[in-house]
């Protein structure tokens, strides 16, 4: 039995535990206890606990629940603990008892500290059931039972690529949403004749649809290449234990818990082929964090193009209107600010850095370990729920809402020197030149100018700037040489 006082530093009632380093006093009503404890002391680092990252705790839960569930059928721990164990993993799947996880996210160990910490919240929470003390792990252990067939070294990883699986869930449906508003947009701006532009100057012609379609078709791109770095971390290597020679297990065990934990977490999480090298290789995690970042690249440039073609209203492009979320200035009056998408180039940046994290992390493994997958998990934690409500936010406060500027666009293609690139097979490449320099020169449309010097018949003429023309590969009637 664990002896319970009161803390001279705290007030609070305390029960002492011991481990192979000594005895450290515990908070009485703790779930935790001293591995946890020792981690609070060893990493104040960024005041963020593991049990806020929700998908990490669900997820190794569910790890926990599946390995006490194929210990059981393999006779290898007592069903009765076996049965206590699960319910407490069920609580904690529920919802229940994350405050209790109070590691930091960035440690030392490889995760140790965080498995540590699962062990004593099922086993204190689990004798809180049998009706026993906290501490008297006796009746039930934090490692010898609630461990039993596991280390750090498989289990954390595991936790770590399933909750990541929920994660991606969620932004691969908030990247559709998004590409569904731009979708909505394309069509509806679908005959708005605009000015295209290459390196800020003008182009040629294409309409307001084509430009936001792009947005649509970059975002399905991406989606594509996170479900398949999301195929690649759905190997697990349950069951290899401190190295990945399964050492301290059933041979029976890996294939069974597997199959546990894929029925308990609705995910295909399969065994990896080679134990040894899924301990050791944290290449899922840099492919998966490659993919993120340019997921947050093409984001980023998206909004890049949102800010400029709404820029003004009176001195920019004003091409697009977003809708109007917030003032945007404590000192200008009526100044409305792209704040939407200057959140989302924000969370870009964020990614792009955590992707940095990642790769140095993934680089610096040794031997038949990396050590610093927490640092890598935080990472890709954050890059993960960051883009996914940054998906969301783009979309409902800002594409949905954008509008055009229809007649400001209209005037542009009208007076646009641009024009004169679609009259080259006509005119030739120096006359249609010469148009465009004159026309941006005297302040004169195009089609004015090549009527005026007879360069082009008006019906002609009438027929190539049709926006049907302008915006898409057509059959070129050139003229007939004398």
């Amino acid at each position: 039995m664990t002896q319970t006082k009161v803390s001279r530093e705290t007030g609070g009632q305390v029960r002492t535990e011991r481990d192979s380093l000594g005895e450290m006093a515990v908070p009485a009503k703790a779930y935790y206890g001293i591995h946890t404890m020792r981690a609070l002391e060893n990493f104040p680092i960024s005041s963020v606990p593991i049990g806020v990252i929700t998908d990490l705790i669900r997820a190794f839960a569910i790890v926990k629940r599946a390995a006490a569930s194929a210990n059981k059928d393999l006779e290898l721990i007592d069903p009765a603990k076996a049965a206590i164990i699960v319910r407490v993993c069920e609580e904690l799947e529920a919802g229940q008892w994350h405050d209790q996880f109070v590691v930091d996210v960035i440690q030392g160990g490889a995760g140790t500290s965080t498995n540590m910490n699962f062990n004593e919240v099922i086993a204190n929470r689990g004798l809180e059931l049998l009706g026993r003390e906290r501490g008297d792990y006796q009746a039930l252990h934090p490692i010898d039972d609630v461990n039993a067939s596991q280390s750090t070294n498989d289990t954390y990883p595991t936790a770590v690529r399933l909750g990541l699986c929920f994660a991606i869930g969620r932004l691969l449906v908030a990247m559709a949403d998004l590409r569904a508003s731009f979708e909505k947009k394309a069509f509806e701006f679908r005959e708005v004749l605009k000015i295209g532009r290459t390196q800020l100057q003008d182009a040629v012609p294409m309409t307001l649809g084509q430009e936001f379609s792009t947005y649509a078709v970059m975002i399905g791109e991406d989606e594509e290449r996170l479900r398949e770095a999301m195929a690649l971390i759905t190997e697990i290597n349950l069951g290899a234990t401190a190295i990945g020679t399964g050492i301290n297990t059933d041979p029976d065990y890996a294939p069974l818990a597997c199959q546990y934990l894929a029925r308990f977490s609705g995910m295909p999480m399969k065994p990896a082929a080679n134990m040894v090298e899924a301990t050791q290789d944290t290449g899922a995690f840099v492919q998966l964090s490659g993919v993120l970042k340019r997921i947050a690249c093409k984001l980023s440039k998206t909004c890049n193009d949102l800010r400029l073609l709404s820029s003004g209203p009176q001195a920019g492009l004003n091409e697009i209107l977003l809708p109007a979320k917030a003032a945007g200035s404590s000192i200008m009056p009526g100044k409305v600010n792209p704040i939407i998408p200057e959140v989302v180039n924000q969370v870009a940046f964020e990614v792009i850095g955590n992707d940095t994290t990642v790769t140095f992390a993934s680089e610096a493994g040794q031997l038949q370990l990396n050590a610093f997958e927490p640092i890598m998990a935080y990472s890709l934690y954050k890059s993960v729920t960051h883009l996914q409500a940054a998906c969301v936010t783009l979309a409902h406060n800002c594409v949905d809402g954008i509008r055009a500027n229809v007649e400001l666009l209209e005037q542009r293609v009208h007076m646009s020197a641009g024009l004169a690139t679609a009259l080259n097979p006509y005119i030739g490449y120096e006359a249609a030149a010469e148009v465009a320099k004159d026309a941006v020169k005297l302040g004169r449309p195009v089609a004015e100018l090549v009527l005026e010097r007879g360069l082009i018949s008006a019906a002609q003429l009438r027929e190539i700037l049709q926006p049907d023309v302008l915006t898409r590969p057509t059959r070129i009637r050139r003229k007939a040489k004398a």
